[in-house]
């Protein structure tokens, strides 16, 4: 897996079919930086296109260049139909429906499929993959309806990027959408004439679930180290003991992650008192806190197991057929079916419903006078106030809501083509509600926050941790502690909006938890 390169907003990013990472997918994606095609890019995609071009002179029978696709793929293509094919094949799977996809999706879509097509294999003309890098550098994003996808390749969605391609369907340029001609013209761009097997390669493979899973797997990371800044706050609110997360406890029972996150912990609450345990409140904390580790754990653990899954897409052929140049040969494939990652966004689904309903049930304990030893609800005025008890009810809507999105995707049968395409993945669904399951999750982390530095200010313990002051001093930056009732909706949302989405925040939390990167690490 390849997280935290460092890739700076408006830096180049090479594409060599090799070495993309998450970082770079997030600077084409959403700051808009170059994309160039690293030097030996070409030449391997000519010579894989020389094989294409000799199986389609010999009339080698092979699926989807000289045969039809799908239930089709015994019916023998005369030679001069291959070219107005690929054009069929584009215009006849362009079939997704509903709203468009937000542009950075697309651009990290394209990028991916770009790469992939980079890495070899797929036997498409050169000139293909240059106008797809041409695209993301003159902003010309093809609109892309949001549902189409099962899986078995982005076909249905994907197609709607082949059709720019040759100048029909609908793009985004300038602020304006635009049939696809138009779009072109305007960028300096011409559309490209398809050969054999070029419409196929525009729909096939899985850069949709890729390109959205990288954005969705970057953004996670920061969340996770956006949870563990909200759990300190909420131990120093709540004096918890920190003996949960002493190293030597957790060698006992060297979990998944566990350790990564017991240290980060401990990173954020150094130079405050709750490192020595002896200055906690209590012996024994709820579950909520007193495994706040095991659960975060078990996120960095699914997120490694999802990045795992995800870097072979991004770096790898997802076509089918593919070419080996070595041989001469075009092989049947199966390395558009993507289980590993459709169960890699199952599994990290599940583990942020996690997070979210610990961090809930964190908030709920500090509102508890009988367990946090605070004024009920954390009202200054006791309990003839409301304090911040009704935040609990939207605490709790956003966690069912999480819980309904995090019901496996992977699982569920689908079908393509009869008999042929009997098995699919839905990785991309899988991808695509991870974004709302994350912009759920920052916000019930807004809702712990907020009621978290309360806790802080009425507890006013000497000296608190640096995560936790720093964390606290930028809430209190934007939003007054809660004296008398008032709605505190509006306090969730700005504390989600100008501080866990903040850039700088988050750069200066990831610091103190003595990490380089918000992004787990390790080899490709």
């Amino acid at each position: 897996m390849r997280f935290g390169t460092g890739t700076s907003e408006g830096a180049e990013v090479v594409v060599d079919g090799r070495t993309l990472s998450y970082d770079e997918v997030v600077a084409v994606a959403r700051h808009g930086a170059p994309v160039a095609l690293a030097d030996e890019v070409l030449p391997r995609l000519a010579r894989d296109r020389a094989v294409v071009e000799d199986v389609v002179d010999r009339q080698v029978p092979t699926y989807g260049l000289t045969t039809g696709l799908g239930t089709r793929s015994s019916y023998a293509l005369p030679r001069d139909e291959l070219e107005v094919f690929s054009v069929r094949t584009v215009r006849g799977r362009a079939h997704a429906v509903g709203d468009p996809l937000p542009v950075p999706v697309v651009r990290a879509a394209l990028l991916a499929r770009a790469n992939g097509i980079a890495s070899g294999g797929s036997g498409v003309r050169p000139e293909i993959l240059r106008l797809l890098v041409d695209l993301l550098n003159a902003r010309v994003h093809p609109v892309i309806p949001e549902v189409g996808s099962i899986g078995a390749s982005d076909l249905c969605q994907m197609a709607h990027v082949g059709l720019v391609v040759i100048g029909e369907g609908d793009a985004e340029f300038g602020g304006e959408v635009l049939d696809g001609a138009t779009a072109l013209r305007r960028a300096g761009l011409a559309p490209a004439a398809l050969g054999p097997k070029d419409g196929h390669v525009l729909c096939g493979a899985s850069p949709l679930a890729a390109g959205q899973g990288a954005l969705a797997l970057h953004e996670t990371a920061a969340v996770l180290a956006l949870a563990q800044a909200v759990t300190a706050l909420t131990y120093e609110g709540f004096r918890a003991n920190t003996s949960p997360l002493d190293a030597r406890v957790l060698s006992l029972r060297p979990a998944p992650g566990q350790s990564r996150a017991a240290g980060g912990l401990l990173a954020l609450l150094d130079g405050g008192e709750l490192t020595d345990p002896r200055h906690a409140r209590r012996v024994q904390d709820p579950v909520s806190l007193r495994c706040a580790a095991q659960v975060h754990g078990a996120a960095y653990a699914a997120l490694d197991f999802a990045a795992a899954a995800l870097d072979p897409e991004l770096n790898g052929c997802g076509d089918n057929p593919v070419v080996v140049a070595d041989t001469g040969e075009i092989l049947s494939s199966g390395n558009f079916h993507t289980p590993a990652l459709a169960l890699a966004f199952d599994t990290l689904a599940l583990a942020l419903t996690q997070t979210a309903s610990v961090s809930a049930e964190r908030m709920r304990r500090l509102l508890d006078p009988a367990v946090s030893g605070l004024p009920a609800n954390l009202s200054p005025y006791g309990p003839e106030r409301s304090g911040f008890a009704p935040l609990t009810k939207t605490a709790q809507a956003l966690v069912a809501e999480i819980r309904m999105l995090s019901v496996p995707v992977s699982t569920d049968p689908r079908h393509g083509a009869a008999a042929v395409e009997d098995d699919s993945t839905n990785a991309s669904l899988g991808a695509r509600r991870l974004t709302t399951v994350l912009t759920r999750l920052r916000q019930v982390l807004a809702v712990e926050a907020v009621v978290a530095a309360q806790a802080v200010d009425l507890a006013a313990p000497a000296v608190l941790g640096r995560g936790p002051e720093f964390l606290r001093r930028a809430i209190r930056a934007v939003v007054p502690r809660l004296d008398d009732d008032r709605p505190c909706g509006v306090d969730v949302e700005t504390v989600r909006r100008d501080i866990l989405e903040c850039d700088d925040v988050r750069s200066t939390l990831r610091a103190l938890t003595g990490e380089a990167s918000a992004l787990v690490g390790g080899a490709a």
